[in-house]
């Protein structure tokens, strides 16, 4: 992938040194999955579920955690200055110069439609660290808080995802981020609150399947980002979408489930098979269309 030497973008927080970067959470936000697994009030099998939920990057892992403890994700107060990524940092300067790929291309194809699009906010931190949806914990792998309009994500993921998950190289980490930009565009159309309002509704197989029908579609909307940003700047090298594709075949609920070593239960799944995955990433990446990304209207998926 070439991105050395593109711009980067002044959205990037980090948190990676000190506390958090001077936040404090408010209220009571739920057990987390450790403390709530001690308590007896949630199993095994529950705790293992929801972080795979975080892994497979999706809808907020906070949300579901909250939910399965009795509690609700809380609002954020007192931020402090944000802190900017050393300059010699290549793995932040690297997320920072996607990021800011991400706000050129979501910028115009806003634009075009007649819209104006906001720029999210990226953090960077270590551990864990208070949002406003709740303490955001490593283990979630990376997710998009849309009280705050920020994605976070701690570093050390992409070494899991290279040595654990087996999918290596700078454009699926370039994907990665692009999902949760995806959610975040989302937010800004308003298709995810629908989506929860809807699943408030919902019997849970409805819930999940209506799940899964959003986190497609924030897989079709990077292969949009990837279209056009390629087609401005030329990023994408030999093997670029090779890496994308194996990383989303990599973190498809079936192919978690099994390497968990669980029986694989599509009723269960919350983000997509490894195919489906696969399949709205390429139709982004192809069509460049935002209504191609359609995944609620779509009979098949």
């Amino acid at each position: 992938m070439k991105w050395e030497g593109n711009r980067e973008s002044d959205n990037v927080e980090d948190r990676r040194n000190g506390d958090g970067g001077g936040f404090r959470g408010g209220g009571g936000g739920g057990l987390g999955p450790l403390a709530a697994l001690l308590s007896g009030r949630l199993g095994v099998g529950t705790i293992v579920i929801a972080l795979l939920g975080g892994w497979v990057l999706g809808i907020n892992p906070l949300t579901i955690l909250s939910a399965l403890s009795g509690g609700a994700p809380t609002a954020q107060v007192q931020q402090a200055p944000a802190q900017r990524p050393p300059a010699d940092d290549k793995m932040a300067k690297f997320v920072s110069t996607v990021l800011a790929d991400t706000e050129d291309v979501w910028g115009e194809v806003f634009s075009k439609g007649g819209g104006t699009y906001r720029n999210p906010k990226l953090v960077l931190f270590r551990g864990s660290t208070p949002t406003a949806c709740g303490q955001g914990q490593s283990a979630m792998g990376p997710f998009y808080c849309p009280a705050d309009q920020k994605v976070y994500i701690d570093l050390g993921f992409y070494e899991t995802l290279q040595k654990q998950l087996g999918a290596p190289g700078d454009f699926a980490q370039a994907y990665v981020i692009a999902h949760e930009v995806g959610h975040h565009v989302q937010n800004l159309l308003g298709i995810s609150a629908k989506v929860q309002e809807a699943r408030g509704r919902a019997s849970e197989a409805e819930g999940n399947a209506l799940s899964v029908r959003l986190e497609l579609q924030a897989d079709c909307f990077a292969g949009v980002w990837a279209h056009h940003a390629n087609n401005a700047r030329q990023l994408l090298e030999e093997g670029d979408v090779a890496e994308a594709m194996n990383a989303a075949a990599k973190i498809g609920d079936d192919a978690l489930q099994r390497g968990a070593g669980r029986a694989v239960v599509p009723e269960s799944f919350t983000h997509g098979s490894s195919t489906q995955r696969q399949r709205w990433f390429d139709k982004g990446l192809k069509t460049g269309s935002v209504k191609g990304c359609d995944t609620f209207s779509s009979r098949s998926l």
